[in-house]
């Protein structure tokens, strides 16, 4: 059945429906191995460190500034050689990068395990495009269901990273670990065998032109909008990335807790990153995005009281349960805030500069993880929660008294 997907383009729904189900179970695959490179890789990199363990975050830097270079990466890609070619040569990235960090750890090569993240985190990079793609090959009618599909792919990858880590660590009785980044590399194959089966249709210039010219990027970054939406985006994104690196590291060996207990922790903690996904839009279209960002900032101070109540495994748990949720709300939220202060002919430049700003920030972030970590441990992790989020928070509110103000003064 073919259905208008507006601006005149025609696409078929039961063929949506099919690319849908192959982007969802191939996003299940890929996005399975980001919770194992974080549940393991500071573990594995503190191990191969000496006296200072400064640096035992650094794969994980490197992680994240691959993911910002795949952003660029699957849109070259996808230009030149089209979006099923491009999500299938990320795909062989991935299963390239576990190689790389198994040979790594097993050589107890630093760089080369940094290498190896960074290959990781380029070929996540694409994987972040997925959920774009399946809204694209679908009618205005299946969108939102084709986004929840690609969610609930999340929401297994939660699930089955952290227990491939859990089976996989001691594959290598001697080396411990490097079991666990192997599993890159199956897979990342098995999620190119099923993209090979994709049939996306083809994309045209067919965007909505506005009626109004576009703004210089520098007027558009400069508003109070804008500049606040980014502004909580990037902190919601920071903190998750800074508290979610630095927790396996506090709770094994700082702690005492076992690996798995530690892996069990980020599987909790993506689930809680991803599991909101279903009602996150409609909250946010009851209640504005400014209140749904709000409460994301609320709910991370939360998470900061509930890390500082006590080192007990629950506390790790339930800190990185509400550190998910947290993220979810505040990213999400502000994200729709930044998307609705330009116009469609402006999105391509805006959308750029908020992502080179963001992931170059959360590049930082995890780098700084094992700095702070190593200086002043698990307490010291829990400290930028408070100045960011009621930062947050106050920007939040000038921007809703601003809004109100607007709305009075359209009434008289």
């Amino acid at each position: 059945m073919a259905v208008q997907a507006g601006s005149g383009v025609t696409i078929d729904l039961t063929s949506a429906k099919r690319n849908v189900a192959l982007l969802t179970v191939a996003q299940a695959i890929l996005g399975s191995a980001p919770p194992i490179a974080f549940a393991v890789g500071g573990l594995a990199a503190y191990q191969m460190l000496g006296d200072d363990k400064g640096l035992a975050t650094a794969p994980l830097t490197g992680f994240n500034v691959g993911t910002a270079l795949g952003a660029v990466g699957v849109a070259l890609a996808a230009r030149n050689f089209g979006r099923k070619l491009g999500f299938v040569t990320g795909a062989c990235i991935m299963a390239m990068s576990g190689v790389i960090a198994t040979i790594a750890v097993l050589q107890s090569n630093f760089w080369l395990m940094i290498a190896g993240f960074m290959m990781c985190g380029f070929a996540a990079g694409f994987t972040q495009k997925i959920r774009f793609a399946a809204a694209d090959a679908s009618p205005g009618s299946y969108k939102a269901t084709a986004i929840s599909w690609i969610l609930a792919g999340g929401i297994v990858s939660g699930l089955l990273g952290p227990q491939l880590a859990i089976y996989t660590q001691n594959l290598f009785a001697t080396v411990p670990f490097a079991g666990a980044f192997l599993m890159f590399a199956p897979l990342g194959l098995a999620a190119a065998a099923v993209m090979l089966f994709l049939k996306l249709p083809t994309l045209t210039d067919h965007a909505a032109v506005s009626a109004e010219p576009a703004r210089p990027l520098s007027e558009i970054v400069l508003t109070q909008r804008f500049l606040t939406g980014m502004f909580c985006g990037i902190s919601s994104y920071c903190l998750m990335t800074f508290m979610m690196t630095g927790a396996p590291l506090a709770m094994v060996y700082e702690c005492g807790f076992s690996n798995v207990e530690s892996f069990y922790g980020i599987q909790y903690h993506v689930l809680g990153m991803f599991g909101p996904s279903f009602f996150t839009g409609k909250l946010i279209n009851r209640f504005g995005a400014e209140k749904v960002v709000a409460a994301g900032l609320v709910t991370l101070m939360v998470c900061a009281v509930v890390a500082h109540a006590g080192v007990e495994l629950w506390n790790f748990w339930g800190s990185l349960i509400l550190l998910g949720i947290g993220w979810n709300f505040g990213f999400i939220g502000s994200t729709a805030i930044v998307a609705s202060s330009y116009r469609p002919s402006e999105a391509d430049k805006v959308q750029g500069f908020n992502d080179i700003i963001l992931f170059s920030s959360v590049a930082l972030a995890s780098f700084a993880s094992g700095q702070v970590f190593n200086a002043y441990g698990w307490d010291g992790m829990i400290l930028p929660v408070w100045p960011l989020a009621i930062t947050g928070l106050v920007l939040l509110g000038l921007l809703a008294g601003k809004t109100r103000g607007k709305s009075r003064d359209q009434i008289r």
